[in-house]
């Protein structure tokens, strides 16, 4: 069977190489010239963290967002098991209570539980929640990693090649262009980021740092980066990131340690994620058509779940063993 999938963002690339996994002759067509350009989860923070993620989201993402951990483990490099670590400062600090009780899984922490974890933060925080089963990779080098996974199974990736699913190639298609695709009910939800760098500050797992308005995370990349992010804006415009949530990030970033305050700003970018009404994803079939769609902020997340779904639809329920990593 002849499998065509459009769109290599971490949607389309997790199906690509799920189904080459299954056996399927594959072939990625992506419009942009280079992975990652105009992808939002290029920009994503890489969290694979289902029990905070279950704070704000419908709690049936905690199953598939724990066995994503496992998938993303068994086939790319730098995923890092050390949880996740919520805080709040003195006047918020509430909103541990409340993140607790809506998300679930979490082990309280006092100063000196959060001081253990993570030294740098010793006397910042008094109160804090510690996801120990949640994790974190690098979206880039994730992404990178399924270009040559799925190129090692055989499979096929054509940059620089836009297509229409109507009128693809192939037995069956996959829509997982994101926000270009003309799901029904799609919408457009802007997240901005920031990369820092400085060489005063180690955090060993991503920081959530509560606030009633704006909660934000932290994510460590390594060689002393840092991810910051992200907002979400109801909003369909695709220019950069704007000055009051890039104001609002720094100011985050500051109060989790002062130190950020000499961090060099390596990027700064914005970036539009594809949302459904009830901001999961779905997976559908219309003739030889298969769209995946709506994965909002779950991308690394919930694609792997959502690529089993696609690749069963197309290959029947029964599938053999997936190839070892």
């Amino acid at each position: 069977m002849e499998i065509t999938v459009i769109g290599a963002g971490v949607a389309g690339l997790v199906t690509a190489v799920t189904l080459a996994e299954r056996g399927a002759a594959v072939t990625l067509h992506e419009r942009s010239g280079n992975l990652g350009d105009n992808a939002a989860s290029w920009l994503a923070g890489g969290m694979l963290a289902p029990y905070c993620e279950a704070e704000s989201a419908d709690p049936g993402v905690v199953a598939p967002g724990l066995a994503a951990i496992d998938w993303w483990a068994e086939r790319v490099p730098g995923v890092t098991r050390k949880g996740t670590l919520v805080v709040a400062s003195g006047r918020d600090v509430g909103e541990v209570s409340r993140f607790a009780r809506r998300s679930g899984g979490g082990l309280p922490l006092d100063g000196a539980g959060i001081a253990a974890l993570e030294p740098n933060l010793a006397g910042r925080f008094h109160r804090g929640l510690h996801f120990a089963a949640e994790a974190h990779l690098d979206p880039r080098i994730a992404l990178a990693a399924l270009v040559h996974r799925l190129e090692g199974l055989g499979g096929k990736i054509r940059f620089g090649s836009a297509l229409d699913p109507e009128t693809a190639p192939g037995d069956t298609v996959i829509d997982c262009r994101g926000i270009a695709s003309d799901a029904p009910g799609l919408r457009s939800v802007r997240g901005e980021m920031l990369i820092l760098r400085t060489g005063d500050i180690r955090l060993s797992r991503p920081i959530r740092l509560l606030h009633p308005r704006m909660p934000v995370y932290i994510v460590p990349r390594g060689e002393g980066l840092f991810m910051i992010g992200a907002t979400m804006i109801e909003s369909s415009d695709a220019g950069g990131v704007r000055l009051r949530s890039a104001v609002e990030l720094m100011n985050a970033a500051y109060a989790l340690h002062p130190a950020f305050a000499e961090a060099e700003v390596v990027e700064m970018k914005a970036g539009r994620r594809p949302a459904l009404a009830d901001n999961l994803p779905k997976v559908t079939r219309r003739g030889r058509i298969v769209s995946v769609s709506g994965l909002y902020r779950h991308g690394f997340l919930l694609s792997p779940d959502c690529a089993a779904k696609a690749a069963n639809i197309i290959l029947g329920n029964t599938k053999r063993e997936e190839i070892a990593a």
